[in-house]
């Protein structure tokens, strides 16, 4: 299966790593390989969250390039 690439942004509280997360989860228990970065710096103050999955039949890098 060729790799699919999801970004996932918002702001703090929007469920964003929460949703990736659940991505993630859900395509291991499907059976692919999956890789997950996330940056939330600032969520707390209402400040930016992005979280890239990736998932397929080999996946070397979590980051979307």
């Amino acid at each position: 299966m060729k790799t699919v690439n999801v970004s996932l942004v918002g702001v703090g509280g929007q469920g964003i790593i929460l949703t990736a997360d659940i991505l993630a989860k859900t395509a291991a228990i499907a059976g692919y390989d999956v890789k997950k970065s996330e940056i939330h710096g600032m969520s707390q103050r209402g400040g930016s969250v992005t979280s890239q999955v990736r998932f397929g039949s080999s996946v070397a890098s979590p980051i979307i390039q």
